[in-house]
């Protein structure tokens, strides 16, 4: 199973829980319909059979929504690693690819643009006043006095 690829592995446990919870759902149904069969009017016999009925419906409905999302993951998962694997197949491919230098015009372009530009001014260092502007760290030394000032 370590050879086994993850999407199949997620089918099979959501296959195993599926089967599980509707084996769990017509359990339920079952007794539903037992505590209907021992009711003493013909009201009570009804409702328990719509309950357990309803109840039988939605328990499917919801093994068939866990089936569906466990599919949904694995198919996700499939095409992740399929994309993974060609991702990696074309970096593969460019990286044994030798770089050729046939095109003079894409050489002078790269060139000219890492020479840094002499226009660019520098940014001013920041002035006393600036830095007089921020708030200082708070230390709790004003707390630490106020307690000394209180004994």
């Amino acid at each position: 199973m370590a050879e086994a690829d993850l999407d199949a592995i997620i089918r099979q446990l959501a296959k195993q829980q599926t089967k599980a919870l509707t084996a769990a759902v017509k359990k339920r149904r079952d007794a539903l319909l037992a505590r209907a069969a021992k009711a003493k009017d013909a009201g009570g016999k009804a409702q328990g059979k719509a309950l357990a009925t309803a109840a039988y419906e939605q328990g499917l409905a919801a093994a068939k929504r866990l089936q569906t999302a466990a599919d949904n993951a694995a198919d996700a998962y499939a095409r992740a690693m399929r994309k993974a694997a060609e991702d990696a197949a074309a970096a593969a491919a460019a990286a044994s690819k030798p770089k050729a230098d046939d095109n003079p015009k894409a050489t002078a372009k790269s060139k000219t643009s890492a020479t840094p530009k002499a226009t660019a001014k520098p940014k001013p260092a920041k002035a006393a006043a600036d830095k007089a502007e921020t708030k200082p760290a708070k230390t709790g030394a004003k707390t630490k006095a106020a307690k000394k000032a209180k004994r």
